[in-house]
């Protein structure tokens, strides 16, 4: 059984009551990884969204075909990854591997797809709550550019 404590907090669920939640629960799927493992690699096709129950990843990217990846930010419990892939199905922007055995919740497209056709109020919701935490994170990038620029 999934415990979606962990989503009742989440901004992703901002607005969204624990009743919605629950009527929804069926399209998550609990996924574990262990240390080390790769999660997502950068440039294979993506899917879903990850909610990070337990546990800590780290984002990693290759700025040339040829070099190593490097580390852009860890994510630990209640952090989410993949947001871009659920909403604009292309390949995975950047690789993530476990930092410890870690455990998620995940919606893929398709379950986000049919929340659509379950619920409307709530799919328009976690859409809405989907853009702002990818505006945020935009915005942390784009600071983050021009510090290193000027």
């Amino acid at each position: 059984m999934i415990d979606l404590t962990a989503l009742h907090n989440n901004s992703l669920f901002g607005g969204i009551t624990e009743d919605e939640i629950e009527k929804i629960r069926h399209f998550f799927q609990v996924e574990k990884f262990t240390k080390g493992q790769f999660i997502e690699k950068e440039g294979k096709e993506g899917d879903r969204i990850y909610f990070i129950v337990q546990g800590s990843v780290e984002i990693l990217k290759a700025l040339t075909h040829k070099e190593k990846n490097r580390r852009i930010t860890v994510l630990k419990e209640g952090d989410t990854f993949g947001e871009m892939e659920l909403i604009d199905v292309q390949p995975c922007a950047a690789s993530v591997r476990a930092l410890e055995d870690t455990t998620t919740l995940t919606l893929t497209n398709r379950g986000l797809y049919e929340v659509s056709k379950t619920n409307l109020k709530t799919f328009s919701l976690l859409i809405m709550n989907l853009a702002r935490e990818i505006s945020r994170r935009l915005r942390k990038m784009d600071d983050f550019f021009a510090e290193k620029c000027f």
